[in-house]
């Protein structure tokens, strides 16, 4: 179960540091040629900008000198501004690419992570926060590495030689500046620290709202089945005010610390002025120097401020990168060894079960089975039933390996699951889920998920068998139909039939049917049940049900209570022993069904 909104704020409301882009270096380190290249025209700009101030001092004091000198200034004057005008141009051109391709990488990279990831870790995280770190947190890098440092670095430069420049021009004056600095450094470091915390809470937040909507938009119906629809709304209200909220302090922290420091910066600028002033007309200084000193002053506090305001950036970036690395650094439970086996082609379905003990991580206290052993033979068609919660789908969980036990071990051919490439052994089993998932595409796509270089007449083929074709070709598009997102224009049997046309398609070796024909009216599930008898024919077929026509066919039928098997036998065999499956038999079958 996900952990409430408050409680993953609190755990993440701790200091970060700037130092977390570092994290980014991975994603930029192929990309070292385009950085130097953006980093050349970054110092053209500002080299060139710092050029600006001396042309103007050459026009001011050459005023009164002849015509043509004064022409040949204004005409170097024109020449900077074309070449600030290219590098700026380049500058913007190369950065805003990188950034594109940087955050593109990323997005790739943590969606290669968390897609592999075992359901343990869904277990402790809400997918739609997962989706706002894709996305919301890479805007936020992507404004950075787009914008924002290469704007900081060009201040940077700007200032360092802004000040070196008015040393040059007024050597005086330029100390009494440098009497300022301490002063708008200390706002910078001490509010700097807290818009840092407040940063990466917000976009906390932000993520906690775009999980809430996600989770009730992707339950739509059953919120307004169950008239839930003010809760949800609250629910999601009270959550979006708190990033509100949050997203108020981060800017009021922000906007006392840049109303200090470009108060500090300019005011002090304007004491400095004034005693400029006094010396130009003591006659100590030209009056083209003054405004040189201007110019730069205003550059430098222009610098000072801006960076103030980039600060910002970067603290709510760097809370974004965490949560990023977070993502693409988190463990698994579950992985491919270093030094997989290779499991012998084609598959036979052997499949044993060997003292299996296993308890879900969210639930560390409570067995879901308990010391299961279970030998499936190739070709063998074997029915899992039990009451609800005896473990019969923690099997199907276990053998797909999306959970390894604690104790014990599963083999396949021979050979344990954990010796796998996760992706070789699933490759030989097909699954019909009780609960199947129907993407956002057409009925083809959606039946060629279990094999996707069949061509369109295996498709519909498997269709057919699946008793889906005759409902798939009235929709108005026939198999190019779209069916929506989670198959909202199908119904629950429909949304069956297609699951079991994609595993008839998929042709392995192993079977695993979890209540595939639960949600089927009784002419479709007689339909279906005939396609299934003749898909489970020679392969390895295990079977959670309760429907009696699909467990009195089982070659065998084992019964779960409490996470333990305990009963083994037919179904006559189990009726006849008076146990918990004739209970179940007299509770969920017909009586009709049992005279069958």
């Amino acid at each position: 179960m996900a952990r409430s909104p408050v409680t993953v704020i609190e755990d993440r409301a701790r200091s970060r540091r700037v130092g977390a882009l570092s994290g980014l270096w991975p994603f930029l380190a192929p990309y070292r040629g385009m950085i130097v290249m953006a980093g050349l025209a970054l110092v053209l700009t500002a080299s060139v900008s710092l050029l600006l101030p001396l042309a103007v001092r050459r026009v001011i004091d050459g005023f009164s000198q002849g015509a043509a000198l004064l022409d040949s200034y204004f005409a170097g004057a024109l020449v900077i501004a074309a070449l600030l005008a290219l590098g700026t141009g380049a500058r913007y051109y190369l950065v805003t690419r990188l950034g594109e391709r940087v955050v593109a990488d990323i997005r790739k990279a943590v969606f290669d992570r968390v897609i592999g990831m075992s359901p343990a870790f869904y277990e402790k995280i809400l997918t739609g926060e997962v989706v706002s770190r894709i996305t919301t947190d890479t805007t936020l890098i992507l404004s950075v590495i787009g914008s924002s440092v290469s704007v900081a670095l060009r201040n940077v430069l700007i200032l360092l030689g802004g000040l070196v420049m008015l040393f040059v021009t007024a050597p005086k004056l330029t100390l009494l500046v440098f009497l300022i600095v301490p002063a708008v450094i200390v706002p910078i470091v001490t509010q700097g620290r807290r818009l840092r915390v407040l940063s990466r809470e917000n976009q906390d937040w932000i993520a906690q709202s775009s999980g809430a909507a996600a989770e009730a938009l992707g339950a739509v119906q059953t919120v307004q089945a169950f008239t839930h629809e003010g809760e949800a709304r609250g629910d999601f209200a009270k959550v979006t005010e708190q990033s509100y909220l949050s997203a108020k302090r981060r800017i009021r922290t922000r906007a006392v610390m840049t109303i200090i420091v470009i108060f500090l910066v300019f005011g002090g600028v304007v004491g400095v002025l004034w005693i400029g002033a006094r010396d130009v007309r003591g006659g100590t200084m030209s009056a083209g120097e003054l405004v040189q000193f201007v110019i730069y002053a205003v550059m430098a506090a222009g610098s000072v401020a801006a960076l103030s305001e980039i600060w910002g950036e970067l603290q709510r970036a760097a809370g974004a990168t965490e949560r990023l690395v977070e993502l693409l650094g988190a463990t698994d439970t579950v992985n491919d060894p270093v030094g997989p086996r290779a499991l012998p082609a084609p598959a036979k379905g052997d499949i044993r079960f060997e003292d299996v003990s296993f308890r879900y991580p969210s639930r560390p206290d409570q067995s879901a089975l308990s010391d299961i052993s279970l030998h499936v033979k190739p070709g063998e068609t074997v029915a899992l039933v039990g009451p609800s919660g005896a473990g019969k789908t923690t099997v199907i969980q276990l053998l797909l390996r999306f959970y390894d036990p604690q104790e014990g071990r599963i083999l396949l051919d021979g050979l344990p699951l954990t010796d796998l490439a996760r992706s070789d052994f699933r490759r030989s089993i097909a699954l019909v889920p009780q609960d199947p998932a129907i993407f956002a595409a057409s009925a083809r796509e959606n039946i060629r998920y279990g094999r996707p270089d069949a061509g369109d007449a295996e498709v519909e083929a498997a269709a057919r068998a699946a008793a889906a074709h005759d409902f798939i070709v009235a929709l108005p598009d026939g198999y190019d139909s779209y069916l929506g997102e989670r198959g909202v224009m199908l119904s629950g049997g429909q949304k069956q039939r297609i699951a079991i046309a994609r595993a008839i398609l998929r042709d392995a070796p192993v079977l695993l049917l979890d209540e595939a024909t639960s949600a089927l009216d009784a002419e479709s599930e007689r339909l279906v049940q005939a396609a299934v008898d003749e898909l489970a024919r020679g392969r390895t077929t295990i079977i959670v049900a309760h429907r009696l026509a699909t467990v009195k066919k089982a070659d065998r039928i084992v019964v779960f209570d409490q996470g333990r098997i305990v009963a083994t036998g037919s179904h006559d065999a189990l009726v006849a022993e008076g146990g918990l499956y004739a209970r179940l038999a007299r509770l969920q079958f017909t009586e009709g069904a049992i005279a069958d």
